[in-house]
């Protein structure tokens, strides 16, 4: 396997480097039956492991709109203090702060189903689940407030 799909696998998926491997040598080095395969098969094995795994611990993130006048505060929990620290999680809440603030869900149920505010072909699940995978640990979305004046 050459080491540089490797390396592109990974950097425009974020999946680890052994799971990268692997999603090309069961699609024969095609790099986008490679992201078929870690969207199906790895993302439901890791999803059925961590799924119940208990989330206590996490950040809040906020977002304040650019006219001041819509304001967000969301809880997105995981399992470990380790990954709340990481940027990836950190930007994973901005981002989830954003879509709330943009599309105003009424709740987690419907949040999870909207389509994502930067790439509408994905909904706000399949971005969480991504987190999951990548990042190795059950993630949730505690709680969330949406403010407008």
């Amino acid at each position: 396997m050459q080491a540089e799909s490797i390396k592109k696998l990974r950097d425009e998926t974020g999946y680890p480097i052994m799971v990268c491997k692997k999603a090309l040598e069961e699609s024969k080095g095609n790099i986008a039956k490679a992201k078929d395969y870690l969207k199906t098969y790895y993302q439901e094995s890791v999803m059925s492991k961590k799924g119940e795994r208990e989330t206590k611990n996490g950040i809040v993130a906020s977002y304040i709109h650019t006219n001041r006048k819509v304001g967000v505060l969301v809880e997105l929990n995981c399992e470990t203090d380790f990954v709340a620290d990481t940027n990836e999680f950190r930007s994973l809440a901005n981002e989830l702060a954003l879509q709330i603030a943009g599309m105003n869900p009424a709740n987690a149920k419907e949040l999870f189903v909207q389509p994502y505010i930067r790439d509408p072909a994905k909904n706000v699940e399949g971005i969480i689940r991504q987190s999951i995978s990548a990042l190795g640990e059950n993630i949730t979305v505690g709680r969330f407030v949406r403010y407008e004046i």
